[in-house]
């Protein structure tokens, strides 16, 4: 039995380049992926580089008071927006009573945060009545023919799922209205306002004057006046557009398509963004290539869908379009021809994968509580000024440089590997924190610098326990060889132990914590597996190679592996032990 485990055994030893192979393979690949993204350096937070601040004043004007409650719920829904796993070290506090200051660190997209942290991301999903390009874009003579729908996705209303395209890639929808529609605009308004009236909206540029004449209320007249005059090609007249709509009431709006303004009359809202359970950002395997925002309803939002898409299933274009209107724009207006169940719908087209984030992050974190002015937006300076840093770093490289003497006078040779183990736990460090900067938005700031020192001493405990576990092995009389591969299994225990318990410290600290102390949390955590694989991708492998080596076999003096030095025992002998009965009752021939 001993021999076959040898066997495995040598055959392990024999092939230890193949480990440190694989971790330089990979580290060469991580860096150049950072060097062909462009972010050579790890993005710093508010207190190393400054940033943008932007302070935002509460109204009262969504039926919801301004006090503490509404207040937190603000900065704890903006916080998630702007701060997404709670590693990019934006700051979001109140001050005052009545506003919020929002810190973001230099490097993010601070003009994206701007417009994400002050918005209340209201989704309603609206019948859509007539719509037409505006500005230059606009026919001057529109075809009466209504079969010229945009809408981007015919063949999405058979599956189970709605796929609307993205306004801003989807197929454009210009519709211009004969009589037919006409009508049926008016109807529909009639039906919204009172059943007496009967506005008729021609979706032209320029709707019949006369069309509140035959009983039409006063305000089906002035929506008729409003989507005529409208042109959402001016940034100051979209501003304007369904401002202060009600949910329940029809409106006009505008929405963007492939660089044009289309301005849209839309009937009350079907199904509110409340009742949107889930937002998320997906890739579109099915349709063309890109992203897109995948949401699941409600169980009464489920029942709303279907129910408004079977009822536009019934009508001609634009009549069975609706509208998927996110704070007073449209963002889409796919058309529908069989009802659409399940509670789920899709908003698809050539979304990149920010815009899609950017949606589904506002969905998901649903609307704010009170609506907020923004009143100024600031550049800050860093915290720390220059000279402070570099006090910081000087100390840290001395620090260093002190642990690496005591290494070097205790360990002698096997520093080599203990400085090595450090290098690359270093780079390998170094380049996650830089690629993930643009990926999850990681800023390192202070905290998070201390987690990265931190962790220099769990890597160095790691193979401290891996030498001393060697030293005993040579103590008790082995060789070197031997001594490397029997020690690493006690070792690798502790390792593994010591990491787990650092690990969930970090994991829980990073759960039940928010703010600096999350970033912390997430470089020790992140510092810990990285531990774990230097030690068994480079470490191991590499103390097995210099075992080979005749300056560690054979313990020289400065290899910090010397026999006599560290009281060896004899060298351990193998004896046989008779088997039968005792030796004194056997013949000794036979014995």
């Amino acid at each position: 039995m001993a021999a076959p485990k040898r066997g495995r055994s040598a055959s392990a030893q024999s092939k230890p380049g193949r480990s440190l192979a694989l971790i330089l393979i990979a580290i060469v690949a991580m860096t150049g992926g950072m060097f062909a993204s462009g972010n050579k350096t790890p993005r710093l937070g508010i207190d190393l580089a400054g940033g943008t601040s932007i302070t935002l004043k509460a109204k009262a004007d969504q039926g919801s008071a301004i006090n503490k409650a509404n207040m937190d719920t603000a900065v704890d829904i903006m916080n998630r927006r702007v701060n997404g796993l709670g590693v990019s070290e934006a700051e979001v506090q109140t001050q005052g009573t009545d506003h919020i200051i929002v810190n973001i660190p230099k490097g993010t997209n601070s003009k994206q945060a701007q417009q994400q942290v002050g918005t209340t991301a209201k989704l309603y999903f609206r019948p859509v009545l007539a719509s037409e390009p505006t500005g230059s874009a606009a026919s001057p003579s529109p075809s009466a023919s209504p079969s010229g729908s945009g809408s981007p996705s015919p063949s999405s209303s058979a599956s189970a799922k709605e796929k609307a395209s993205s306004s801003s890639s989807g197929s454009p929808t210009p519709t211009a209205t004969a009589t037919s529609q006409g009508r049926a605009v008016t109807d529909a308004l009639k039906a919204d306002a009172t059943p007496s009236s009967s506005g008729s909206p021609s979706a032209t540029s320029s709707p019949s004057p006369s069309a509140s004449s035959s009983g039409g209320t006063a305000e089906a007249t002035e929506l008729q006046a409003q989507y005529a005059a409208l042109d959402c090609s001016k940034p100051d007249q979209r501003a304007k557009a369904g401002t202060n709509a009600k949910p329940g009431e029809p409106t006009v709006a505008c929405g963007e398509n492939k660089n044009i303004w289309y301005k849209y009359l839309l009937g009350p809202a079907a199904v509110d963004g409340t009742e949107v359970k889930k937002a998320q950002a997906v890739i579109d395997t099915q349709g063309a290539a890109g992203w897109q925002v995948q949401m699941t309803f409600t169980s009464s939002g489920s029942k709303k869908f279907a129910d408004i898409t079977a009822e536009l299933a019934k009508k001609t274009t634009p009549q069975n379009e609706f509208g998927i209107v996110l704070d007073g724009e449209v963002v889409s207006s796919p058309f529908v021809q069989t009802a659409i169940s399940g509670g789920q719908a899709e908003i698809s087209g050539s979304f990149t994968q920010q815009e899609a984030q950017s949606l589904a992050n506002m969905l998901s974190y649903g609307a704010l509580p009170l609506s907020f002015k923004e009143e100024t937006v600031t550049t800050v300076t860093a915290a720390l000024g220059g000279e402070q840093l570099h006090a910081g770093l000087l100390a840290g490289a001395i620090g260093l440089a002190l642990v690496v003497i005591y290494l070097v006078a205790y360990y002698r040779g096997l520093s080599i590997v203990a400085m090595a183990s450090l290098l690359v736990s270093a780079m390998l460090t170094y380049v996650i924190m830089s690629l993930l900067g643009p990926a999850i938005g990681f800023a390192l700031n202070l905290p998070a610098v201390c987690g990265a020192i931190v962790a220099i001493g769990i890597t160095a405990d790691s193979f401290i326990v891996y030498f001393e576990r060697i030293r005993d092995e040579i103590r008790e009389g082995r060789s070197l060889r031997p001594a490397v591969e029997r020690a690493w299994p006690r070792a690798r225990r502790t390792i593994l132990v010591s990491d787990f318990v650092s690990f969930l410290a970090a994991a829980v600290l990073f759960i039940v914590t928010v703010g600096k102390v999350q970033g912390f949390a997430f470089t020790l955590g992140l510092t810990t597996v990285l531990d774990v694989v230097v030690v068994f991708f480079f470490t191991k492998p590499l103390m097995t190679l210099l075992a080979r080596r005749k300056f560690f076999a054979d313990g020289h003096k400065w290899s910090g592996l010397d026999p006599k030095s560290l009281g060896a025992k004899p060298p351990l002998r193998r004896t046989r032990r008779p088997a039968g009965p005792a030796a004194g009752s056997v013949d000794p021939k036979e014995a």
